[in-house]
């Protein structure tokens, strides 16, 4: 459903979540390590998601990456999956087709657009906070 980019930043951005919810700054190499993902591939999602001001990174010795833990209550997964993504999840054709529209439909159409909906209700309403939440009570896991 995601690409691999968008899985790799949503587990990264939870990650750094349930760190920053104890006060700590993580480091690529950690966050790699813990999201099960390559480390250079981890570094240029961290780029994107800092440039789109999901994340922020913090240079030199102490340094790291972190969330505000007043962000992590704001920041929604339709927010991470955009910055990544874009919206074609939102908007894109079930089969892929670049020509699909209620005018011209795909044999999905109609069928997709209620799935898109409610996957775009979902995204926007789920937040960093109860995700990280989730995973710091032991609840859910990353790995």
């Amino acid at each position: 459903m995601f690409s691999k980019t968008c899985e790799y930043a949503i587990r990264a951005t939870i990650y750094i979540a349930t760190q920053s919810y104890e006060n700590k700054r993580v480091t690529i190499k950690e966050i790699a390590e813990n999201i099960d993902s390559p480390l250079s591939f981890t570094a240029k999602i961290l780029q994107v998601l800092a440039k789109k001001g999901i994340v922020q990174s913090i240079k030199g010795i102490g340094g790291g990456f972190e969330i505000p833990k007043e962000d992590i209550k704001k920041i929604s997964l339709s927010q991470i999956v955009t910055a990544i993504d874009g919206d074609v999840i939102f908007t894109g054709c079930g089969l892929g087709l670049h020509h699909c529209s209620q005018e011209r439909p795909c044999p999905l159409n109609k069928k997709f657009k209620s799935i898109r909906e409610d996957l775009a209700k979902m995204l926007e309403s789920t937040y960093l906070e109860e995700l990280a939440l989730d995973i710091n009570s032991g609840d859910s896991f990353l790995t």
